[in-house]
């Protein structure tokens, strides 16, 4: 069975996709969880990971680290990661690629945090651009295959990769185009997002640099996360 070694679900975007992936079509893995603060300020996880990083996926002798090299991977023995349809995967693949190497700006502006509500100090030129590419990315898929989700009916992999920016729209209450808000929400309620969400919540162990990170551009107005032991 699939070993999948993960960090703090409040913080960790890139362990999210691959988790909320195997967790949604079934696939069996067991959750192998590290905290960033215990591991040190350089989050390196060398002990599991050739990169020192999370996510990393163990099959028996072989590693597979990269949140994308995993969906590829785990595609070879469950073909239902992508679409079956070959415009479908094309396009799956493609986007997922574009949110994997882009969208820069959108991580650094609204990092990853699951239980704090955050009102941005401003909605700058090129985050609007970015959310608008977003718009734009996810109505194409829409549009072309039929929804509910990008690639069609089924969730796959493409589905997956933006998981981490629907929690960024609700942390950071980003405006959307209606198709795009909706399109969050259908992803906020699935399932495996609800116990991610719950996971996150739940955890009392805070990392100063994500914490500096969410703080760096916006005020947060609510943190629903459970209130860590006082010492």
């Amino acid at each position: 069975m699939y070993q999948l070694h993960i960090a703090n679900k409040n913080y960790s975007s890139w362990s999210l996709r691959p988790w909320v992936l195997l967790t949604t079509l079934g696939i069996p893995f067991v959750e192998r969880k590290y905290s960033f603060k215990a591991y040190g300020q350089n989050q390196h996880f060398l002990e599991f990971s050739p990169t020192g990083l999370v996510p990393c996926l163990i099959d028996s002798d072989i590693t597979v680290w990269d949140s994308l090299a995993i969906a590829e991977y785990v595609a070879e023995a469950h073909p239902s990661v992508w679409p079956a349809d070959k415009r479908a995967r094309a396009y799956a693949r493609s986007a997922a690629a574009e949110m994997h190497s882009g969208f820069g700006h959108l991580r650094n502006v609204c990092s990853m945090s699951c239980g704090h509500r955050v009102r941005l100090h401003a909605v700058d030129a090129a985050l609007q651009a970015q959310l608008t590419r977003l718009e734009n990315l996810w109505a194409d898929g829409l549009n072309r295959f039929g929804g509910p989700y990008l690639a069609g009916q089924q969730f796959t992999a493409v589905d997956a990769f933006f998981c981490p920016v629907a929690f960024r729209v609700q942390t950071y209450g980003l405006t959307l185009a209606s198709h795009a808000s909706e399109y969050v929400d259908r992803l906020l309620a699935l399932p495996a997002m609800q116990r991610w969400y719950a996971d996150a919540l739940a955890e009392t162990d805070r990392d100063d640099d994500h914490e500096s990170d969410i703080t760096r551009n916006g005020v947060v107005m609510q943190d629903f996360r459970t209130q860590p032991p006082t010492i």
